[in-house]
């Protein structure tokens, strides 16, 4: 056995005892929780962070659970029962000052357990919570989670060739960094781990918030990872439309005409910048849906067709099988 091996065996246990709200319903012997970092996180400082979670659910057998504190970022693992080796990194929006951990979480790795796909719910660090270098937190624990889920990948039954994300409001812009700044160095290498790619094969942004130029960005998702006063240098270099190039995989965008939140113009920035570098995007932009709406919509909106329209991409490039 190795050592990767030897510490999922001993998180399993450890991480479903320290998430009991989201564990008692939602992991079962197929839901590992594991631990990304094998001792304090990068950036810790020491702060009494206190885990959280707020149950926003108003529908009889819809769980909407919001989490904040996270002092210890894990990955849920949400195995399919016909695995086809393909896996997804699923990223909760939150305007990066909680995660939807349900709407965003739970619900996308239940459809795509149901096509083969082997989930992994990140719960990442909040910015706002006491952690130094707070604009790279995020992204610290994204890319750890790629590299762990490649070294993990005969463990968790997949193919590190195969592996995507997908993300959510500002876990769309998580996703998103992470598609365009997989190479960026943000953290000091802690295991052998670390030598693996933390590119994805693919991206899916959902209603993404993708710029943080104050002219169209979502402010508070702007303001809770970079603090209210970030100067205009390192908004711009965390505006994901300017950090396309040619290493960037494959995008798939979508977003509703209606988002009072976070305007389309953030996919469509995006979008421009995919094509004037030449690589593949698909964006699709329906006439309703609003903000967060998830796997959630009325069946009648446009919305409701995403998860079909991003399979079909995810096999035309290769992440499954058509």
């Amino acid at each position: 056995m190795t050592m990767m091996d030897r510490r999922m065996a001993l998180i399993t246990a450890a991480g479903i005892a320290a998430l009991p709200t989201l564990a008692g319903a939602q992991t079962n012997a197929a839901h590992e929780v594991i631990d990304l970092w094998p001792g304090p996180p990068p950036g810790d400082t020491g702060a009494r962070i206190v885990r959280k979670i707020d149950d926003q659910s108003r529908e009889a057998g819809k769980l909407d659970r919001w989490v904040t504190g996270i002092d210890r970022p894990v990955m849920v693992v949400r195995r399919p029962a016909r695995p086809n080796g393909a896996a997804m990194l699923v990223v909760p929006g939150g305007g990066y000052g909680f995660l939807s951990y349900d709407n965003e979480g739970t619900s996308q790795a239940d459809w795509l357990n149901a096509r083969g796909i082997t989930a992994f719910i990140l719960l990442y660090r909040l910015p706002g919570e006491g952690w130094a270098r707070r604009e790279d937190v995020p992204l610290q624990d994204a890319q750890r989670a790629m590299r762990l889920i490649r070294a993990g990948a005969v463990a968790f039954a997949v193919d590190k060739s195969r592996v995507g994300v997908l993300g959510f409001s500002a876990g769309g812009h998580l996703a998103g960094s992470l598609a365009t700044r997989h190479g960026e160095r943000v953290y000091d290498p802690v295991d052998a781990a670390d030598r693996g790619d933390a590119r994805p094969d693919i991206a899916g942004l959902l209603y993404p918030v993708v710029s943080l130029d104050a002219g169209f960005s979502h402010g508070g998702s702007r303001d809770n990872l970079l603090g209210p006063d970030a100067p205009e240098p390192m908004r711009l270099a965390r505006s994901v439309e300017r950090r396309v190039s040619a290493s960037t995989p494959p995008i798939f965008l979508a977003h509703a005409t209606d988002d009072g939140l976070v305007p389309p113009a953030n996919s469509i920035a995006l979008f421009q910048a995919m094509e004037a570098a030449n690589r593949p995007v698909a964006l699709h932009i329906f006439s309703a849906g609003g903000h967060g709406f998830g796997v959630r919509p009325a069946p009648m909106m446009e919305a409701a067709a995403w998860p079909a329209l991003f399979a079909t991409f995810a096999a035309r490039h290769g992440l499954i099988g058509a």
